[in-house]
């Protein structure tokens, strides 16, 4: 199953708006910026593991990291989708890029 920004957006903003503040979600996101941080360490060997599985986990953190950010943005009624589109213009502007996100998504269709 894939699911859409928009989609996870419009499941967090009815999951969460109404009670959650972006306070606490930024809490929330912080936290699991740090348990990322803590797997980078143990994968570089700066931190002792006796997990197995580190690259199952990074993936376990990081979609809790996109969790929260998303649940920010949908609590904000924040557009993500459109926000990352536009930005992602500019930057292929900025930096040269040969080909932009919009213009990707369209080719890839």
């Amino acid at each position: 199953m894939k699911i859409s920004i928009d989609d996870l957006q419009a499941y967090l903003a009815n999951r969460y708006c109404g009670w959650a503040t972006e306070q606490s979600m930024f809490m929330k996101l912080v936290e699991e910026i740090g348990e990322v941080a803590e797997v980078l360490n143990k994968r570089a060997g700066r931190k002792a593991s006796d997990e197995n599985d580190l690259h199952e986990q990074l993936g376990v953190e990081l979609v809790d990291m996109i969790h929260y950010i998303v649940a920010i943005a949908a609590i904000n009624e924040i557009d993500l989708t459109t926000l990352m589109i536009e930005k992602d213009k500019k930057a292929s502007v900025k930096y040269h890029h040969t080909i932009n996100l919009e213009t990707f998504l369209s080719e890839k269709k």
